[in-house]
């Protein structure tokens, strides 16, 4: 069959662009947040899976934090269980708790670790009780008790980087252990945010379903420093959802990660399109 010069050409200036980014991150590691938001279909979780694959095989440590709350509600509204939130944070009783678990630690977990191996990939899956990897403690809002919600209380990475000498990708579930042994819902976001600082990333990458940080005017913002970003905060233009995502990332960089970029993870390959085009997509923050 003859060959397509056209998309010939097309794939050498594809990889022509992304060769210096690959010299550039080769033995570095990455924290990517996986939103459940992004995982809705087997299409989009195989994507993101030959992207995580791919970073590995050239020779980038990509650890993998993901979420899942979608899926956590729609299995409490299929137990009859309504979810209540309180400030963006799910009230968390014993029995969501192991809803949390099951669908954390086992269903969301095991799908994008089967996802990554289907790619041909080494991937392995935790939660914050393994290795005592993630340490918590209760959280409370505004003085209000929500149940088994928790914040991270300290993060001992030697787990996560044995499997990175090792040759594989761990995908960790936001689940972390009380002194007392109990568990705690923790914050996907957050979580990642901690563990890009204790692992001293290049950069934190946050796929959510929405294209970046945008204006008033719906232009998607990036290249943004500290203080750029303290302004938006305090003129109205970063509010709601996207607050928790910001100040994760902010706290990130504040603690010595070069870059944290905040993404469509809706997008095809939105994580090679990130690290590997001059453009880039989505909001970027810089110290």
């Amino acid at each position: 069959m003859p060959i397509d010069l056209t998309s010939a050409q097309t794939t050498a200036r594809v990889l022509t662009e992304a060769l210096p980014y690959i010299r550039r991150f080769s033995g570095k590691t990455f924290v990517v947040k996986y939103g459940g938001n992004a995982m809705k279909d087997d299409d989009m979780i195989a994507s993101f899976a030959r992207d995580i694959v791919l970073m590995k095989r050239v020779g980038m440590h990509p650890v993998v934090v993901h979420g899942g709350g979608p899926q956590i509600g729609s299995h409490l509204e299929k137990l009859g269980k309504e979810s209540k939130f309180i400030e963006g944070m799910r009230v968390t009783d014993d029995e969501t708790m192991d809803v949390v678990e099951m669908m954390l630690g086992g269903l969301v977990n095991k799908a994008i670790v089967a996802a990554i191996q289907k790619q041909g990939g080494q991937a392995v899956g935790l939660t914050g009780k393994d290795g005592g990897l993630i340490r918590a403690r209760r959280l409370t809002i505004k003085g209000q008790d929500i149940g088994q919600v928790g914040e991270v209380e300290a993060i001992d990475p030697r787990v996560v980087k044995h499997l990175e000498a090792g040759g594989f990708i761990p995908v960790i579930a936001p689940v972390g252990v009380g002194s007392q042994g109990e568990a705690f819902n923790i914050n996907a976001d957050l979580v990642a945010g901690k563990m890009a600082s204790v692992l001293q990333a290049e950069k934190l990458m946050l796929l959510t379903n929405a294209p970046g940080l945008m204006d008033k005017a719906g232009k998607v913002l990036t290249g943004l420093t500290v203080p750029q970003v303290e302004g938006l905060i305090a003129d109205g233009t970063i509010y709601g959802g996207m607050l928790p995502k910001i100040q994760c990332a902010l706290d990130a960089v504040a603690s010595g990660v070069k870059t944290a970029v905040i993404i469509d993870g809706r997008l095809d390959h939105s994580v090679l399109l990130e690290l590997f085009t001059d453009e880039g997509i989505g909001t970027l923050i810089k110290g």
